[in-house]
């Protein structure tokens, strides 16, 4: 004989056979919470571990050289910061570059499948990088709404446009987030292009490499008049590009390859796999004239004219 049910409200209430139940909400993905992580007890947390264990650990591992720092230095209003994506230390170091007020002002979009797929992942994201989910297989309203409104709020916001890290180290298409952004909210894009991290600790590798590292930045992006987010995401990754053409020859050879728009590829040759390792580990030598433009863009200087003799 069965034990007769308490009747409601001192027992569970019974779901109609004939009405289907609602799917349970996730709490993972791009439904993770993550407005505690921007109240001040964790902002506190998180300043102390950025500035007390990041930055060192940065500094030894990767000694990051970091060109164009003045674009960094003058960031006056929320900004929307995008460079290319070849490792996980991608982030830490491009925070670690940060001025100080730049750096505890910025929100992280990261894949809402990969760092928010478990809840301690998700925890850890959002405290130590002071991430947002962002789905990156497709367009999320939810996504695009909270990093909308948190650019509005006075935050910053690093993207990686490529939504995930190279397999070899070359680069892939830019996903249009960042020019949708920029267009909605106003805030200028600064371009980036990180180099080095790919030899430090590769996608696919456990263990790190000490190695040496540099951070190119560009001046701010805006849309012009009229401009689309298809065509702004396209001059987006042509200024990323160009960054990686200054990393493998130098400012002035960037600088005539961008004029006689010849800038090489991210995405590298379309070759096989043996070609494209040895494109990417060969790469090309500055002139006297170049090296020289190189030094003074280091300095905050402007280029000497082509030819010159210092």
């Amino acid at each position: 004989m069965s034990r007769r049910q308490a009747p409601f409200p001192l027992s569970r209430s019974t779901w109609p056979t004939s009405v289907p139940r609602a799917a349970p909400r996730r709490s993972t993905g791009v439904n993770f919470p993550t407005s505690w992580a921007r109240r001040y007890p964790a902002r506190f947390g998180r300043a102390a571990v950025l500035d007390l264990v990041t930055r060192p650990a940065v500094r030894v591992l990767a000694d990051p050289d970091v060109r164009g720092r003045a674009h960094l230095d003058h960031i006056l209003r929320p900004s929307i910061i995008v460079a290319n994506h070849a490792s996980h230390l991608d982030t830490p170091i491009i925070l670690s570059c940060l001025p100080s007020t730049v750096r505890h002002r910025t929100v992280v979009a990261a894949a809402a499948d990969y760092f928010f797929d478990r809840t301690w992942k998700g925890l850890l994201s959002a405290f130590a990088l002071n991430a947002i989910p962002l789905e990156r297989t497709k367009v999320n309203r939810r996504s695009a709404e909270q990093a909308a409104e948190l650019i509005e709020a006075g935050w910053n916001l690093l993207v990686f446009p490529e939504g995930g890290r190279s397999s070899d180290g070359w680069g892939q298409p830019f996903h249009g987030g960042a020019a949708y952004l920029s267009i909605r909210t106003g805030a200028p894009v600064i371009p980036c292009f990180i180099q080095g991290t790919s030899a430090i600790l590769p996608k696919g590798r456990s263990s790190v490499r000490r190695g040496p590292t540099t951070l190119l930045v560009d001046a701010p992006l805006l849309a012009r008049v009229d401009e689309d987010a298809r065509h702004f995401n396209e001059r987006i990754e042509q200024a990323v590009a160009r960054l990686g053409d200054e990393a493998r020859t130098d400012w002035w050879q960037s600088r005539r390859d961008a004029v006689s728009q010849s800038t090489p590829s991210l995405r590298g040759p379309s070759s096989g796999p043996w070609r494209r390792a040895w494109s990417l580990s060969a790469p090309a030598a500055p002139g006297e004239a170049g090296q020289s433009a190189w030094e003074n863009r280091s300095l905050g200087q402007p280029p000497a004219p082509f030819g010159s003799r210092h």
